[in-house]
């Protein structure tokens, strides 16, 4: 593997080193408590899958709160603050079979054995932490529990409450239009996990840039050493060319880089070769906007001797930035998949301000599942409607109800991958804003 440490050490002092190209961020802090801002987001979520094939189905149906305080940073040179993020919940229902990443469960009988997640579902539950933070100029440092947002370090938000990363990441906007970053985490703990390190990380380093050529082009690169487990790079352009009548075309390329280790967890490989299992996967999109309309067409490719593995090693449920990801990714073993996708702005038709809908079917093929066969395919059929309140009382509260209807041809179900399954998930959110 790259030296990863040596790298996020370049990145620090070159962060420090750097002269300032545009106002410090911090000679403009307020204060602790002025700049300190909090809020409440109230959530109830609801997934259920309808599985085939005679697997049994899944639903989970909860309640929380997510916190999420943060102060202002004291004045001075260097300036010091602190946060806090966190989480509780309650199940509505029984939910005895409850499942799809929402709902912890208590450890019980498996098979005989004392199995962690066997046993019956939390009725309520509690997570979360503290971090404290510096800033220097336009350089930030945060250590603790974060929720992250990198295309290979990722926190999985797509459920009833975020993933949290335990570590420290550095954020750089030393040089105008340009973020650098570095961090280092040693603690993950899934949506559905009260054990503060769930997934059992050892060691992530985290490093990259992305960098504003102007308001049309831009581009990034991150990477990620995960100890014992793996070594990724990501890599992503985006263009934005206008057109009349406020229309534009939208061309983004991105593409990741995987290498794993011998102890790393994958599925869907072809080698027997642990120390040998590697994959590239990279995607190419284009979208039309021109009014409420926007039209996005994609092709996304994979090969290796793996799938496009991620999540299970810790590397974060949401770490997959490419663009046929809904209910399945279309990242198979050496699969090849195309979408087309079409959402609709009704407040821009004058008809309901803040009512959105957004369709798209993904087609895969030539999936290799080792031993079975090479031509695989898997479809799925994706529809999204979500109503954002847009003033009065209720402001910014909306309501999110999807729809998968995912097939997998019969050497690519259950034991290669998810399976047949019809998917419905609504989500209520109202966001409380305390300071």
């Amino acid at each position: 593997m790259l030296n990863a440490q040596k790298l996020t050490l370049a990145v620090l002092i070159s962060a420090a080193i750097i002269s300032s190209a545009q106002a410090s961020e911090q000679s403009e802090a307020k204060g602790f408590v002025e700049d300190a801002n909090g809020s409440i987001l109230f959530r109830t979520g609801y997934i259920s899958r309808d599985k085939k094939n005679g697997v049994d189905d899944t639903s989970s149906f909860a309640q929380t709160a997510i916190v999420n305080i943060d102060s202002g940073f004291t004045p001075g040179i260097v300036g010091f603050g602190v946060g806090v993020v966190g989480d509780g919940s309650f199940k509505i229902g029984e939910n005895n079979n409850a499942g799809n990443n929402m709902i912890p469960r208590e450890t019980g009988l498996k098979d005989g054995k004392l199995t962690k997640g066997a046993g019956d579902s939390y009725d309520h539950w509690a997570r979360g932490g503290g971090n404290v933070k510096a800033r220097f100029s336009n350089t930030t440092v945060r250590y603790g529990t974060q929720v992250l947002d990198l295309p290979v370090l990722a926190s999985n938000t797509a459920r009833l409450v975020p993933e949290y990363f335990t570590g420290t990441l550095l954020t750089s906007h030393e040089i105008k239009d340009l973020e650098v970053i570095a961090g280092k985490f040693t603690k993950n703990q899934y949506s559905d996990q009260v054990n503060t390190d769930g997934r059992h990380l050892d060691r992530a380093i985290v490093w990259g840039a992305k960098y504003k050529f102007d308001d049309n082009l831009n581009a990034s690169y991150y990477g990620l050493d995960n100890k014992d487990k793996l070594e990724r790079h990501y890599v992503n352009v985006n263009y934005k060319q206008p057109l009349a009548n406020d229309s534009s075309l939208t061309y983004d390329f991105s593409g990741y880089h995987t290498k794993f280790d011998e102890g790393a967890s994958t599925y869907s490989q072809t080698t027997d070769d642990l120390s040998n299992r590697k994959n590239n996967i990279w995607a190419i999109s284009t979208a039309y906007n021109t009014g409420p309309h926007n039209l996005m067409v994609a092709y996304q490719q994979n090969s290796g001797n793996v799938g496009y593995d991620y999540g299970e090693n810790a590397d974060g449920g949401q770490s997959i930035y490419l663009p046929n990801s809904y209910l399945s990714d279309f990242i198979g073993n050496d699969e090849k998949s195309a979408q087309i996708q079409y959402s609709l702005d009704f407040g821009k038709l004058g008809v309901l301000p803040g009512l959105n809908w957004t369709t798209a079917f993904v087609y895969g093929w030539d999936i290799k599942v080792k031993g079975l066969t090479d031509d695989a395919e898997e479809h799925e059929f994706f529809n999204q409607v979500k109503y954002t309140v847009q003033s009065g009382f209720a402001k910014d509260a909306s309501l999110r109800i999807r729809n998968s209807y995912y097939r997998a041809s019969d050497a690519y179900q259950t034991n290669a991958y998810i399976g047949d399954t019809n998917e419905w998930r609504i989500f209520l959110d109202i966001p409380v804003k305390l300071f």
